[in-house]
């Protein structure tokens, strides 16, 4: 395989763990942050992964994105939208104006500009794909995680809308649930602790080259549910639940 996937919240422990999958499947990853030395340092890591610094919550900013995106790797195949955050407290008076702007802000803007950039793109590839990830809460929310929970479902019913739009066509977009996501530096953070249910980052980044060998009817608008962990380094059965 070999296309080209943009990768939004790339210097987070899943955007890295997904560029490094799709960059080491051949594909060719444009690693998109706010931080600049974030980004040049990950895309020192591979040279399939080309790194560009960009405020993804100004569209006019990732109007410029998408332009430089095309310029440099060509056209579009893939989004892979992992920005986001959390917010919460332990009522509903808890959950603040100022926790819910940087919610919307963070996860909504930033996937409605991004989407929208690169809709054209995706909608005529031979495999576009766009995929996010949503968390087990928004079917179960609590009152302590209204603000995040209402996010997150907002921007499921944005996903599962350009799904709709992609009909008769090649391309999918889908929705990726965990329970919360665990990597390597966590675990030596706390030894002591199992993580019970979360899912590795590795998971993800198999699951996110996955997504491009599965035909696009069998997963256009499904919510998908990763697994935990990987059963070994190249075994694939623990991506999806």
């Amino acid at each position: 395989m070999s296309y080209t996937v943009v990768v939004a919240g790339a210097t987070s422990a899943s955007g890295v763990a997904a560029c490094t999958a799709l960059a080491r499947a051949g594909m060719r990853v444009a690693a998109v942050g706010s931080d600049p030395a974030r980004i040049a340092r990950l895309a020192e890591a591979h040279e399939s992964i080309t790194g560009y610094a960009c405020d993804l919550t100004d569209p006019t900013a990732v109007a410029g994105l998408a332009d430089n995106v095309r310029r440099d790797l060509g056209p579009v195949d893939g989004l892979i939208h992992l920005v986001g955050g959390w917010r919460g407290g332990k009522t509903l008076a808890d959950q603040t104006d100022e926790d819910w702007d940087f919610l919307h802000s963070r996860v909504m803007t930033t996937l409605r500009n991004t989407t929208r950039a690169f809709n054209d793109d995706v909608a005529t590839s031979d495999a576009g794909r766009v995929a996010i990830v949503s968390a087990e809460s928004v079917g179960a929310p609590t009152a302590g995680g209204a603000n995040y929970a209402a996010v997150k479902a907002a921007a499921e019913t944005w996903t599962l809308a350009m799904a709709q739009g992609y009909n008769d066509t090649r391309a999918a977009a889908v929705v990726l649930v965990i329970k919360a996501f665990v990597d390597a530096a966590m675990r030596a953070e706390r030894p002591d602790r199992k993580f019970p249910g979360f899912t590795d980052v590795e998971v993800l980044g198999a699951a996110a080259v996955q997504l491009f060998a599965l035909d696009a009817e069998q997963i256009n608008g499904r919510r998908l549910r990763l697994g935990t962990t990987l059963a070994t380094e190249n075994d694939e059965t623990g991506v999806f639940a």
